[in-house]
């Protein structure tokens, strides 16, 4: 004996008014994500307060001082 699956009209095109819909509904979120925070990948600033001046800069010895 075979069995039959139905589906019906209106379920197939409420699939795709949904599909488009969250398609185009996502692609709008974003594109409007993507232009608020576009400075979100930068390098990171240190808290107010911990760093009022860079620190000093590190030199390898030199070998000919070692006399």
């Amino acid at each position: 004996m075979g069995m039959v699956v139905v589906i019906s009209l209106p379920l197939i095109i409420f699939c795709l008014l949904l599909g488009f819909g969250c398609y185009y509904l996502g692609r709008y979120k974003g594109r409007q994500d993507v232009r608020t925070n576009a400075q979100v990948f930068g390098a990171p600033i240190p808290p107010p307060g911990t760093a009022s001046k860079p620190p000093p800069p590190h030199s390898k010895p030199d070998n000919l001082d070692s006399d």
